[in-house]
């Protein structure tokens, strides 16, 4: 209590001392109101358009249905094989063919959580194609947002039709995506209590998921295993790599081809370590032209308050945490007050009132009743983004998840960061380039002195390349925060090289189910 006392006058004598950088958080009643969690989740949010019609998936077990469901012994995996309808040159593959799946899982330890999940099989069909699951961040934004604008096997047309992405990541791998935490996206609860508060709550949940679908295709589970994702997912690989490693290392259910001469976690544009990252913000807000020299001087007095903050708040996610979340935006949002209505996600471009990106056409052909039936989600409502997740999460936004990865790098798991150069929220220049400089492991010194090399794409540069051992760090140009949207083909030729360790600076070289029409709700 006396550590967030004391954080809290220090965002007094920021309004006091820097009113102009500080106004957007402390003018007049924005204290009380527009900057308290869950105005600034919805503000968020709305910021990317993402339809937070429902806080979460918090389902009423008065349902007739759900209620006998829970009732009932049920199985921890209910899974089936689906068909999007309206593909566009399928070819009229059939279910079987695609090999696309769509699941709940019943987390054990909740009092009635259920985590949807999307698996895609390689189109390749290959029989040493990894497997690659991919975390969306948020926190509480659902996978279907990358699995359907950035690396997914299709693309949304505006008549509701998909056509095959050609830089689908499922071109070289058998993917998964997941709604987590529970609350996201399809995923569902019965109980408020099971939402997530931490890494560990989520991490142990995604294990949980993780050993129960391997014991269901247990052919899959001796293929390399990669965890990826992007934005606040810097917060939920590093924990659930450690997860798996642990789980690993202590023979836990199914081992997870996670440490071996290939298998790693790879974090895009990620939220790892915001003692490094929040202060960063002047910096990069500079070098890009987005402020003048003595507006970033004037941003620059408030770092040493945001380093302490952070340094209050400490590993372990306590409520000291949420002051220093509020003392540390006023680096962002003190840029953003300067920056003339730029996207933050992709500072090439300007967000048109609250509306930076418009994902629309996901929510309206997820609420389909030909794609509903097809998934066999039941009555069970789509969201988008969760504030309620995000709310829940806040405590965890300032710790610092760059610590759990120097034991997987020293025990010879491989990590990729890598960075679209033109995004300010979670940018490459001053944010991801410096945490990962600053680790503190083996191969520090080597890694610092590696020379950059370009990394080409069709023979011209798509981006720069820092590599030693394990590590690997690559600026990706002409992209902004998600970089398989903007840049596809690069993304896939960076994930199918550094899969097959060939990352460098050449070119790369291009369960039991359910019966259809029964929802999988209804199972669970």
């Amino acid at each position: 209590m006396e550590k967030l006392t004391f954080l809290l006058h220090i965002v007094v004598f920021i309004a006091c001392a820097f009113p102009s950088s500080s106004s957007t958080l402390l003018n007049d009643r924005s204290f009380e109101i527009s900057n308290l969690p869950s105005s600034r989740a919805e503000k968020l949010i709305r910021e990317l358009n993402l339809f937070p019609k429902l806080d979460v998936n918090v389902i009423d077990v008065t349902d007739s249905t759900l209620a006998s469901a829970e009732e009932e012994e049920v199985p921890s995996i209910v899974e089936r094989s689906f068909r999007f309808p309206n593909i566009v040159s399928d070819g009229g593959a059939t279910v079987e063919d695609l090999g696309h799946h769509a699941g709940y899982f019943k987390l054990p330890k909740s009092q009635g959580a259920r985590m949807f999940y999307f698996f895609f099989e390689s189109r390749t069909k290959k029989k040493d194609a990894p497997v690659v699951i991919w975390l969306t961040g948020g926190p509480g934004c659902s996978s279907e947002l990358a699995m359907f604008y950035e690396n997914g096997p299709f693309k949304i047309d505006k008549n509701m039709s998909l056509a095959w992405n050609e830089y689908g990541w499922d071109q070289v791998s058998n993917l998964l995506y997941v709604d987590q935490p529970v609350g996201t996206g399809f995923s569902y609860t019965t109980d408020k209590s099971d939402i997530r508060h931490d890494e560990t709550g989520v991490s142990d949940d995604l294990y949980d998921f993780l050993q129960a679908f391997f014991a269901e295709h247990p052919t899959l589970a001796n293929k390399d295993f990669y965890i990826t994702g992007e934005s606040y997912a810097g917060h939920y690989i590093p924990a659930f790599a450690a997860r798996v490693h642990k789980g690993n290392r202590a023979n836990e259910g199914v081992h997870v081809n996670l440490k071996a001469f290939l298998q790693g976690f790879a974090i895009g544009n990620g939220l790892t370590d915001p003692a490094i990252q929040y202060p960063a913000y002047p910096d990069y807000a500079l070098e890009m032209g987005l402020i003048t020299q003595a507006e970033h001087d004037r941003l620059e007095k408030i770092v040493p308050l945001c380093e302490l903050s952070i340094k209050l708040c400490g590993t372990d996610g306590t409520t000291s945490c949420l002051a220093s979340y509020l003392v540390c935006n006023t680096l962002f949002t003190g840029v953003m007050k300067h920056a003339g209505g730029v996207n933050h996600y992709d500072i090439r471009k300007k967000c048109e009132g609250s509306l930076c990106y418009d994902f629309s056409d996901m929510e309206k052909f997820l609420n389909l009743q030909s794609v509903r039936k097809s998934l066999g989600v039941g009555d069970i409502e789509f969201v988008s983004c969760s504030t309620s997740v995000y709310q829940a999460m806040l405590q965890d936004w300032m710790r610092n998840l760059e610590v759990g990865i120097l034991t997987l790098l020293e025990d010879g798991i491989n990590l990729l960061v890598y960075a679209g150069e033109y995004d300010l929220i979670c940018n490459w220049l001053a944010g991801n380039s410096r945490w990962v400089n600053a680790m503190e492991w083996s191969g520090k010194e080597n890694f610092k002195a590696s020379k950059e090399v370009p990394f080409l794409v069709d023979g011209k540069e798509a981006g720069k390349l820092k590599s030693y051992g394990q590590l690997s760090f690559l600026k990706v140009h002409d992209a902004g925060h998600m970089v398989p949207m903007d840049q596809p083909k690069a993304a896939l030729e960076m994930l199918k090289g550094w899969m097959e360790n060939s990352l460098t600076g050449v070119d790369a070289v291009t369960t039991s189910t359910t019966t259809e029409g029964e929802d999988l709700v209804a199972q669970m």
